[in-house]
């Protein structure tokens, strides 16, 4: 119902792939926030049930606008929310556990590259 709701007539939501281990830093997270303050609603759900970084609510005009600020500007690829294939994540492995016996950063990189188009 559009025309009866014309503020919420558009609500898509967008999955940002999270960084290995979920590592950000601080002028990332501003960019982040700066784009979708500005093309979304500004409300955003870290990590929710896909694991991925959520932005909730934008219109279908700014989706193109939105993708290509993420991959051009911000370097950020889109994240997966299909039944196929999750947004892979791991654990924070040898960047801060000292029983850590395999670089699950590295490994958490590499399938994401290599399932990038299951992803999507």
């Amino acid at each position: 119902m559009p025309e009866t709701y014309p503020s919420i007539a558009h609500f898509h939501t967008i999955r940002v792939n999270q960084p290995a281990s979920k590592f950000y830093n601080s002028d990332y997270l501003r960019a982040v926030c700066d784009l979708w303050e500005y093309r979304g609603s500004g409300l955003m759900n870290l990590h929710g049930s896909t694991g991925d970084l959520v932005l909730l609510g934008t219109t279908t005009e700014q989706l193109e606008p939105i993708f290509f600020e993420l991959t051009h500007e911000l370097q950020q690829d889109i994240g997966g929310s299909g039944s196929n294939l999750r947004t892979p994540e791991c654990c924070i492995g040898k960047a801060r556990c000292e029983w850590a016996c395999y670089d699950t950063q590295d490994l958490c990189y590499e399938l994401t590259q290599y399932y990038q188009d299951e992803l999507h």
